[in-house]
């Protein structure tokens, strides 16, 4: 499995229009994929302009078909990308699960 952990800045007021872009892409792109094992984004209640993506996929073909969707260029490399300050893609492997 891979995990992928995105902490996200986003620009100054434009949380709202980011959780709306997120909340579309979800069942067009993420519920679509048998191998995106999971897809969750987080907000901070203290934090804002930030979101935290956390996303579990079979391997990374699956991260890869993923990505590769029209949904994903579309509205997360579209519509989501202009709304960035900055993000970190950072790789996680599983430890512990219970």
């Amino acid at each position: 499995m891979l995990c992928k952990v995105f902490p996200i800045e986003l620009r100054s007021g434009c949380q709202a229009e980011a959780e709306k872009v997120v909340h579309e892409f979800a069942p067009l792109g993420p519920a679509q994929e048998p191998s995106t094992l999971s897809f969750r984004v987080y907000r901070d209640k203290n934090r804002p302009d930030y979101l935290l993506f956390v996303e579990h996929f079979a391997d990374q073909a699956a991260y890869d078909a993923h990505t590769g969707s029209d949904a994903y260029r579309r509205l997360v490399a579209g519509r989501f990308a202009e709304l960035i300050v900055e993000f970190v893609e950072r790789d996680h492997e599983l430890l512990v699960s219970h």
